[in-house]
């Protein structure tokens, strides 16, 4: 926390600089995929890796904690939404099962850290 605001900014959140980076990386791999799945998977993982961070953001921003521990479950959702469509790409094709394996660690240890966020703000619920 800062304590010169009283309240940390959801930039400053680790959780939400790694979903950043995540959202980066995928941003990255679509651009290698097939002109067809531009609306169609490309366009998937762009949104629900997108939505990892900015679940975070918009929970951050919400006065309390159960609201904010709510965005912080969407956004769980939407990693392991991006995982599946990472699956999807690799059974269409478009990337190698290796590519696969970088990703998982990668959304595994941002699960970790949401997990942890969601844990504090579920032990923080009734102090609103």
């Amino acid at each position: 926390m800062n304590s010169k605001q009283g309240h940390q900014n959801f930039t400053e959140l680790t959780v939400w600089q790694v979903s950043r980076k995540l959202k980066n990386d995928i941003f990255n791999l679509v651009k290698v995929f097939p002109p067809e799945e531009k609306f169609r998977l490309t366009d998937q993982l762009i949104r629900s890796s997108r939505s990892i961070g900015a679940n975070i953001a918009e929970g951050h921003g919400r006065f309390t904690y159960k609201d904010q521990l709510r965005f912080c479950i969407q956004a769980r959702g939407s990693l392991t939404e991006t995982l599946n469509h990472l699956f999807d790409a690799m059974d269409c094709g478009y990337i190698e099962k290796e590519v696969i394996v970088d990703f998982q660690h990668q959304i595994d240890e941002t699960g970790k850290l949401l997990n942890g966020y969601i844990t504090y703000l579920k032990n923080n619920v009734n102090n609103d």
